[in-house]
């Protein structure tokens, strides 16, 4: 005599059903649970298989998108990074102190909601190429924004700035990491600091003062 068959499992009893998505909404959605784990936690802590169960998705699926951790670590950087230079506007209506100070806020508000991430790619993956030339392509970005809004007399006078604005935006990444690690001083004193550096270093090489109200 066979054996009755097998009842079926209720409805509320399976587990919950993968959310069928489209391959962009799919890696969209592992990006998302990616920067939000390497937010929360060190980057060594963070493990693939946590973000597989944390997006609810297998691992191999999850390596269909991204081969390792790196690659999607890169991935969630390459993101903030075109984010943080689509919020930073240089608005010529605007004075440069004012643009300075937008464009700074809009980095330290990321800096400080992703720690963890700011401090694995500019401690733990400071050797990954990848990861340099994200960081290296959005510093060359800002530069040249900055230079479309200075009053630059002449190729020569763009030269000198765009040296001193090179200079200066790798001054500001190194200040803010290590701010990052120990906050020695209070968030408006670093960003005041950054931007009195940059118009210290202006004054001397444009016709007219950028900052007159901002005190020498």
């Amino acid at each position: 005599m066979s054996s009755p068959a097998p009842s079926p499992v209720p409805s509320h009893q399976q587990g919950p059903r993968r959310r069928r998505l489209s391959p962009a909404d799919r890696r969209a959605q592992l990006l998302a649970v990616g920067a939000r784990l390497f937010a929360a936690h060190p980057y060594e802590d963070v493990l693939m298989e946590d973000v597989a169960a944390e997006a609810g998705v297998s691992r191999a699926l999850l390596y269909r998108h991204f081969p390792g951790k790196q690659e999607l670590f890169a991935a969630v950087y390459q993101q903030a990074a075109d984010q943080l230079l689509a919020g930073t506007r240089f608005d010529p209506a605007d004075t440069l102190v004012e643009q300075l100070i937008q464009g700074m806020d809009t980095h330290l508000d990321y800096f400080v909601a992703n720690r963890n991430a700011v401090l694995a790619a500019n401690r733990v993956l400071a050797g990954d190429p990848v990861i340099q030339t994200i960081m290296t392509n959005e510093l060359d970005a800002l530069r040249a924004r900055l230079l479309g809004v200075l009053p630059l007399a002449d190729d020569g006078a763009r030269e000198a700035v765009s040296g001193v604005l090179k200079s200066w935006l790798v001054f500001v990444q190194v200040l803010c990491v290590d701010w990052l690690t120990k906050e020695t001083c209070t968030r408006t004193e670093l960003r005041d600091v950054c931007i009195g550096a940059v118009l210290g270093a202006l004054r001397p090489l444009l016709a007219t003062d950028p900052a007159p109200d901002w005190p020498r």
